[in-house]
């Protein structure tokens, strides 16, 4: 019987965890490397200082839209997928606690926002005119347009006439959580893909899926049993390359050579350079033109409940998203809270008591009842390399699959996926790994799940 190649992954994150699962279940024997102590990278969860009885907390609430069909399968692949409640219902709240609801209704795509877009309070008559007009472009020039990675979305916005009020409430509300860049930063194809595939191309791709358990529980060593042919190592990080003959022969963890047939970096671009560099490996890749954005997430837990409300979108602050979260074995009941901000460079120097603060004062602008209730304890979560900067121009600059050393592949959320830095774009690119290496193997298999449009 032929034996099944073996396979080095390098990083325990989305991109690499998406690539050993693929692998997996094609019979390729898999290791994966991981230098923390959990899986997930920077979408997981992790124990609180000792002596804190939170239980595991996210680093920051993660999300998905039904459009993520790669992510999908790959919760599929690890039977995680039931740990996922969707929403149909997006929550607009403005300072003093008014609510707009957006939601699908009967009309056929690309109206069926009609209904409920009618009633939206925060924005104008005219900013909605605006609007539908500009997501009507997007449908139109998305695939005609030659000039959407070159611009920025504000750029855009701005030369289809959308009002200032229109720009902060709407566009920059949603776009700058889905990509994590301000709108006069982020290239227009970014903002494009993010509209036309979550709120257009079909009637429920703009539900929202949130995890509900811990995220280290979606992909844990547990969610690992069916795939026999997978080999986790966790604190395991990776010191050094040993490349023989122009391929790569082997990679060192803990002082240990780890030989395979192929090997997978799915390493975030800081962390791959210096071990390529050391190897005297180098690979046709603009490193310099790849610099971060930063996300916040912020943890508060109440002696009382604050809001029924399962999340919201909250206008015209720092702080852009609410999550109602279960707490100490108890359902979702208003007590604990998970904020988020994204391209949170405002925040980025600004004392952890300071963030708090902030937080707990934007936060009772929407929900009075914080006023009365006491603050039993808090956690802030600043990941300062959170995703690479969708900044125009870049596209080009992401590195594919393929590299000059015939059995090194890349995967990650900044290689060339066909996403931006998003949990689906990971998924997507350690697919487009796993496919590279079959490739390579010369037993060709599809993984990757076409777009929804």
């Amino acid at each position: 019987m032929k034996q099944q190649p073996r396979v080095a992954v390098i990083g325990g994150g989305l991109a690499g965890l998406a690539t050993a699962a693929a692998l997996g279940s094609a019979g390729y024997e898999t290791q994966l490397f991981e230098s923390k102590p959990f899986l997930g990278g920077r979408a997981t969860s992790y124990a609180p200082p000792a002596g804190e009885d939170s239980g595991h907390i996210d680093n920051c609430q993660h999300i998905l839209l039904r459009c993520c069909v790669n992510l999908l399968d790959f919760y599929e692949r690890l039977h995680v997928a039931k740990d996922i409640t969707f929403y149909r219902e997006f929550f607009f709240m403005e300072p003093g606690g008014r609510t707009s609801i957006m939601k699908a209704g009967i009309l056929p795509t690309p109206l069926h926002f009609a209904g409920s877009f009618r009633k939206l309070q925060f924005i104008s008559l005219k900013d909605k005119i605006g609007i539908g007009k500009a997501m009507l472009a997007v449908k139109s020039e998305r695939r005609t347009r030659k000039d959407l990675d070159q611009i920025t979305m504000l750029d855009w916005l701005k030369e289809k006439n959308q009002t200032p009020n229109a720009i902060e409430r709407f566009w920059r509300q949603i776009l700058v959580s889905a990509i994590n860049e301000e709108l006069d930063t982020m290239a227009a194809a970014h903002g494009f893909q993010v509209i036309w595939l979550g709120f257009l191309a079909k009637s429920n791709s703009y539900e929202m899926g949130v995890p509900n358990v811990p995220l280290g529980e979606l992909y844990g060593s547990g969610a690992w049993k069916s795939m026999e042919h997978v080999q986790l190592h966790p604190r395991a990080p990776i010191e050094g390359f040993t490349v023989r003959d122009g391929r790569l022969a082997s990679v060192t963890s803990g002082g240990v050579e780890h030989e395979a047939d192929y090997f997978v970096s799915a390493l975030p671009f800081e962390k791959l350079r210096p071990l390529l560099a050391s190897a005297d490996v180098n690979l046709p890749i603009e490193w310099d033109a790849f610099t971060h954005s930063p996300i916040t997430g912020i943890h508060l837990w109440f002696d009382r409940s604050i809001t029924d409300r399962p999340h919201a979108t909250l206008l015209d602050r720092t702080i852009q998203w609410m999550y109602n979260k279960p707490w100490d074995g108890h359902a979702a009941d208003g007590r604990y809270v998970q904020l988020v901000v994204s391209a949170s460079r405002s925040l980025t120097n600004m004392a952890r008591a300071d963030v708090i603060e902030l937080a707990r004062k934007e936060l009772a602008e929407f929900f009075p009842k914080v006023l009365e209730a006491n603050l039993v304890k808090a956690h802030v979560v600043k990941e300062i390399r959170a995703t690479f900067s969708a900044v125009p121009g870049l596209e080009a600059k992401r590195p594919v699959s393929k590299t000059g050393i015939a059995n090194l592949f890349l995967a990650g959320d900044w290689t060339r996926s066909g996403w931006p830095a998003t949990m689906e774009g990971a998924v997507r690119s350690g697919y487009l790994a796993a496919e590279a290496v079959t490739r390579a193997a010369g037993d060709a298999k599809t993984f990757l799940v076409p777009d929804i449009a």
